[in-house]
């Protein structure tokens, strides 16, 4: 395909929402072809998996460090606690006699184009063959799509520990494309980078260490999940996006990166079972959507682009507050509104902003095989002991001098007081920044109603000119996990977190002063106090849950 870069460029720009006009929507919601928000594989043979309720183990702080937590074994329980902490349903919500389910991991309008799949030797309770499953949230259930022979899984795995498993996710376009229209691709990348960052969590809280395989090429992984060929039936398109190891394994685990090659090949002939459903009854094809889906697919690549640097401040700065990590996993809502008047500390708010540091066993990004590429604008509310103002964490030193260099030279660049020595925070102004955080993201309160919000600008143009286009849903990872720890240490914090995937595009960069495509703004977020609309009834997650 010629010059793939510059048709994800041209994808990029055009998604742009503008003062004068936002990116090309549907225009309204027909309701009569919303999507099924349930993949189910008809005919394939189903295996109900464990609902283990969450405990009160004080381990939430020492899950976002590798190796504070004791592995546990691999066993069939454990498995069903890694998916249930992760992709499962957390909730039910009714009102005027409509019902919807919440998820543990977070999506763009709840509509959840993220899929979830298991490659997985013989376990028992689950099978006593190697197989490809497809996770079914809807019952917390794995279908069974495929079994290897053992040969092919002790060739496929042969450089990996005994016991480690691999999770894979995949993305239905058309289901973010039904409300969203052109700009779903982009919600849709930012949904993997929520899953992944709940993956590796909900691994960490079993002790596990994940390693993203990042070496594989899109029909590699399509084979390997069975999302392509004679398995694409007329039901919705699924792009396969990412492969995670998981494994109850030391710190060396992440290290490792790659599968054998040819013996993704043998997958092809496996006998597949299940027929994917269709999810509406009639769809509207977005063409800029197919068109940057095949310009961003993965080739072959040389494993990993680069190592996660350390962190420079001590792990020891972050003091653990006995919290439950599997009560906050469930328990975590988006806030549809903010209250206008809850504040956090200024020792709480440098705390949050730690957890997003990335490092070689800082969770969830040490799964990471590249350098820390986003950066967090910062627009501060209500911080006590904080000036309310524009801010600026720098997550890749590397980075700033090219950052301060594109800004405002008019920015102050200054440390706040009593931040920590090696967090790189920066005041860039002080004032009242509430109305221009709401006018950025789309004229929304929520964004000037909380403690804070953010913009999470990314070093754009430099990853794909020398990485390559396939790089471009890799910058919204990036971002989904920051979100999702966002969203987790706001809970623990007793407030809502919310991301904001609509914002002005070019208005942000003018308001930052960056005039090319070297830095580019792709999600938003705010965390504040939430206003609960007590019209909704909260249900539990399965019938055997108690609420």
């Amino acid at each position: 395909m010629p010059d793939r870069m510059g048709q994800v460029t041209e994808y990029h720009e055009v998604t742009k929402h503008h003062f004068d006009r936002y990116a090309r929507g549907p225009g309204y919601l027909d309701w009569a072809t919303q999507p099924d928000p349930f993949r189910r594989y008809e005919g394939a043979p189903v295996i109900t998996l464990e609902k283990i309720p969450p405990d009160d183990r004080q381990d939430y702080d020492a899950a976002f460090t590798a190796g504070r937590i004791t592995p546990a074994a691999l066993s069939f329980s454990a498995l069903s606690r890694l998916f249930y902490d992760s992709l499962a349903l957390s909730a039910w919500k009714s009102s005027g006699g409509a019902t919807w389910a919440l998820r543990v991991n977070p999506s763009s309008g709840n509509l959840h184009p993220t899929e979830g799949y298991l490659l997985c030797g013989p376990l028992p309770g689950l099978g006593t063959s190697p197989a490809v499953y497809h996770y079914a949230p809807l019952d917390h259930a794995l279908e069974l799509r495929a079994t290897l022979p053992q040969a092919l899984w002790e060739k496929l795995t042969e450089s990996w520990p005994q016991g480690t498993l691999f999770v894979g996710l995949t993305s239905i376009h058309w289901r973010e494309a039904w409300k969203y229209g052109e700009r779903a691709f982009r919600y849709c990348r930012l949904d993997v980078g929520h899953a992944l960052g709940a993956v590796t969590l909900a691994a960490s809280g079993l002790g596990w260490r994940t390693a993203l395989l990042d070496g594989l090429s899109h029909d590699q992984l399509a084979c390997l999940l069975g999302t392509s060929g004679a398995q694409a039936s007329e039901a919705e398109r699924e792009e396969p996006d990412c492969l995670v190891a998981v494994g109850p394994h030391g710190l060396a685990f992440s290290a490792l990166r790659s599968l054998d090659m040819e013996a993704t090949e043998g997958f092809a002939a496996l006998s597949w079972q299940g027929r994917p459903n269709r999810l509406s009854r009639s769809h509207v094809d977005w063409s800029a959507i197919d068109a940057v889906s095949r310009a961003s697919r993965k080739p072959l690549t040389d494993i990993p682009c680069s190592t996660p640097g350390s962190t420079e401040y001590d792990i020891d700065e972050i003091p653990q507050r006995g919290l439950s990590l599997r009560r906050i996993l469930h328990q975590r809502r988006s806030a549809v509104s903010m209250d206008g008047t809850s504040t956090m500390s200024r020792s709480d708010f440098y705390r949050l902003l730690m957890k997003t540091l990335p490092g070689p066993d800082r969770l969830p990004f040490a799964g990471l095989p590249w350098d820390a590429q986003v950066h967090l604008v910062l627009f501060v509310h209500r911080i006590q002991g904080l000036h309310p103002g524009l801010y600026l964490l720098v997550r890749n030193r590397e980075q700033e001098t090219a950052l301060q260099a594109g800004m405002k030279h008019s920015f102050l660049w200054q440390k706040p007081e009593e931040c920590p020595q090696n967090l790189h925070l920066y005041c860039l102004a002080e004032g009242d920044v509430r109305k221009i955080a709401m006018q950025l993201s789309c004229f929304q309160d929520i964004a000037a109603d909380g403690c804070f919000s953010a913009g999470m600008i990314a070093r754009f143009q430099e990853n794909l000119e020398s990485k390559g286009a396939w790089f471009y849903p890799r910058l919204y990872w990036e971002c989904g996990m920051i979100g999702q720890v966002l969203y987790l240490e706001a809970e623990a914090l007793n407030l809502r977190g919310t991301g904001i995937g609509c914002f002005f595009d070019n208005p942000s960069h003018e308001m930052l002063g960056l005039q090319d495509f070297q830095f580019q703004d792709l999600y938003h977020f705010t965390v504040g106090g939430p206003v609960e609309d007590r019209r909704i009834s909260t249900l539990p997650p399965y019938p055997e849950n108690t609420p």
